[in-house]
Formats: C-alpha cells, structure tokens, sequence
C-alpha cells in the first residue's frame, strides 16, 4: 500500500509501480481530500479511510504499509488503530512528533506558502510548496525538472480542490509518539533523503528509536520527494525489507 505525501497525489507512484508489481500487488489510494478523492464533508481520520479501503479490498493477509511523509503519518496511525491490518511499515520523511521547522530555510519556505495563500496567489504558492523537491541544500535547478513539474502539477489539482474557507475536518490519532513505544512491535523501516529538512528527518529518526524492530536507510543526493528522485534506490531498499519479510513470515510457519 502505498501512501503519498500532503497536498500530491497516487500518480507520486508513477515511477516506482511497475517494478514493484513485477512480485507484488500494489495499491496505491488518493486520500481523501487528495488528487482524485473526494473532499471530506464531516470529521474523518485518515486511518480510518485506509483500514475501510483494505476492509474492502478484503486481501488475503496484512499489508505492507509504504508511506512519505503525511502518508508515513497515515501508516503510523493505522498500525496503532487497526493493527490487525498491518504487516510491517516503510516510512520516509516523517515519524513521531512534530517536526522542528524553525531552522531558515523551513522557516522562509513556510512563510511563502502562507503569504501567497492569504493573498490568493496560486503561483506563489506552488513555487514555495515545490521548495520541498530540492530540500534546503540545492535549489530548484538541481532537481529533474520533470519532478518539479509534476510535483506542482500534483499539488495544484489538490489546491483546487478546496477553498480558503473550508473547514479542515482532518481528526487527528491522539497520543501517537507515546504509543509508538509499547505498540508498535512490527517491523519497521525509514528510507529518508540525506538532503530534506534536518526536522522531518528527525521525526523519522525518533520513530526507528521507539521501536523494538527498526532501522534506517538513507538515500544520497534526494530530498523529500524519495520515491520521485531515487525510485531504483528506494525500489532496491524497500524490496530487500520485503524480501526480508517474507522468509521470516516462511520460518514463522515452519
């Protein structure tokens, strides 16, 4: 299952779906409110639109939860709230607890997104969001423009969807961080990009220490965008972890 970042959209997964369904069946959901979703019309948790998808969907076993960052968030929750659905999770760019954004570049990066969007400036707005794909040690003209433009075009079919007034019915996972600690017993991998932001990364480094079964993959010369950047890198990690998976699952039935 694979769970894409804030604001983009399942199409994130363009690059990586093939090879990855050459072995495995891949899901890849909008979340609601997200690319081609529809909008919430009362409270909702994300969790809870991803355990009723793979209630749906009615797979034989649980599922491997592969989730950048608001979908690491998703993953997190849903291994906490229907733990009965979940095999093991893959996480990148987010963890446990809030990030730190208070260095420069996060700070200057998030001021542009909120005053472009208090003054209605769409453009503005998606020039600051794609400051995200070169991460605060390039700039935009060290990154594929393909992935620039595609993570604008992602982000902007997402804008559209709402409005400035619109209520946010998101209903957040209460106590995530301190559950972490004494329920999550799954497996638990974190591919992050050496070249994002030092607080999100340090999100993900919190959960693999919460954690009795975790470790750590970091990808060279990517930011945020992990998957979009370095699909072969993060195919090679995720698959080696799965593969993993299932000879421990082969011994467990021995």
């Amino acid at each position: 299952m694979l769970l894409h970042t804030g604001f983009t959209d399942h199409t994130q997964f363009d690059n990586l779906i093939p090879e990855l369904s050459r072995h495995h069946r891949i899901i890849a959901p909008d979340a609601r409110g997200h690319g081609y979703s529809a909008n919430a019309t009362e409270p909702f948790r994300q969790t809870d639109d991803l355990a009723a998808l793979l209630g749906h969907l009615d797979l034989a076993e649980p599922a491997v939860l592969v989730g950048i960052s608001m979908g690491a968030l998703t993953a997190i929750d849903t291994a906490l709230e229907h733990p009965e659905l979940v095999r093991a999770l893959v996480v990148s760019g987010r963890g446990i607890g809030e990030p730190d954004l208070t260095d420069p570049w996060s700070t200057v990066v998030g001021q542009a997104q909120s005053a472009a969007l208090a003054t209605g400036d769409i453009p503005g707005w998606l020039d600051a969001f794609a400051q995200w794909a070169p991460g605060p040690h390039r700039t935009l003209d060290d990154v594929n423009p393909e992935t620039v433009r595609q993570v604008k075009e992602m982000a902007l079919r997402t804008l559209m969807k709402h409005t400035p007034d619109e209520q946010d019915l998101t209903v957040a996972v209460a106590g995530v961080a301190e559950r972490a600690k004494n329920e999550l017993t799954l497996p638990v991998l974190a591919i992050n990009g050496a070249l994002d932001a030092p607080g999100t990364v340090a999100t993900a480094d919190a959960l693999i220490r919460s954690v009795s079964n975790g470790r750590t993959v970091t990808l060279d010369g990517v930011a945020h965008y992990t998957t979009m950047e370095a699909p072969e890198a993060f195919t090679r990690a995720l698959e080696q972890f799965l593969h993993e998976l299932a000879d421990a699952d082969t011994a467990d039935a021995r």
